[in-house]
């Protein structure tokens, strides 16, 4: 596991300094910035490099316009997006240019059309469209393994031999699914039970109830490694910050299963890590 943290302390100290960036953004004029834009199903993320790749600044919102790794408010995520992004231009007076993006791995044929429409129409330049879980490892670097990104909507999963994505899968189940559960369970409003879910003293009292959407979870990366020789997971995503669902996975695949202190940024940055000034046609 040593090189495992070796390879999470660069993650973790990328995200430290993203979340600083994000209340106090670097000012300092950059030749270039690069943007990574992350519309998730519970959030629309902003992530900001300078011309060294290092983060200058941030936003982020909550939203709704993303259902299950789909696009089902596309004028709401462009609203969204243009307002982030407009945030980020006054606090480092500079205009922002040149921006990647990603979505749910096998899902390009369906929706990514939608995506690069919605940050064109939001005024940025696309340089770069790519699954979730290939971004993520941007930021995470692993070689072998599988990346598994718990979002709001859907659970992705890339496989990785010799740095190379071998495998990449995606099916609903999430975030969304915790909070429905935790609703019923409760008899609370949808929107109650997801601000609930999100308030980290009550994880503990909430892990009898969640669990079963954590084995889904469980079942579904178990489907998609079952073929492959992986001998570890890494977590990523939004869901992922429950605490203790690496432990919840783990005892159900049986394979050390292993996330990085928070896993809501590691995705958005690894998009903008890929952003380039070569736009797409």
């Amino acid at each position: 596991m040593s090189s495992c943290l070796k390879i999470f302390s660069y993650c973790d100290e990328l995200v430290d300094e993203f979340e600083k960036v994000i209340s106090c953004p670097k000012k300092e004029k950059s030749s270039v910035y690069y943007t990574g834009v992350d519309l998730g199903t519970a959030y629309v993320v902003l992530a900001v490099l300078d011309e060294n790749k290092k983060p200058v600044a941030g936003a982020y919102r909550r939203a709704s316009v993303v259902k299950d790794g789909m696009v089902v408010d596309y004028m709401g995520a462009i609203k969204i997006v243009r307002e982030l992004k407009k945030e980020i231009e006054e606090k480092l007076d500079t205009d922002l240019v040149y921006a990647a993006a990603a979505l749910p791995p096998g899902t390009t044929s369906l929706d990514s059309g939608a995506i690069k429409h919605v940050v064109q129409g939001a005024g940025f330049e696309l340089t770069a469209l790519l699954d979730e879980p290939t971004a993520a490892n941007a930021v995470l670097k692993i070689s072998d393994g599988a990346i598994v990104d718990v979002g709001g909507g859907t659970t992705g999963i890339s496989i990785l031999k010799d740095s190379k994505v071998i495998y990449v899968a995606d099916e609903p189940t999430g975030g969304t699914h915790f909070s429905l559960v935790i609703a019923g369970a409760y008899k609370m409003p949808f929107e109650e039970a997801d601000t609930y879910k999100r308030d980290e003293k009550n994880h503990k009292e909430l892990t009898p109830v969640i669990k079963p959407v954590v084995d889904k979870v469980s079942s579904i990366i178990n489907t998609h490694i079952k073929n492959h020789d992986v001998s570890e997971v890494y977590l990523v995503g939004g869901t992922c910050c429950f605490n203790n669902i690496e432990e919840m996975i783990e005892n159900y695949i049986k394979i050390p299963t292993i996330k990085p202190k928070n896993p809501l940024f590691v995705t958005p940055l690894g998009i903008a890590l890929n952003c380039t000034q070569e736009i797409m046609e």
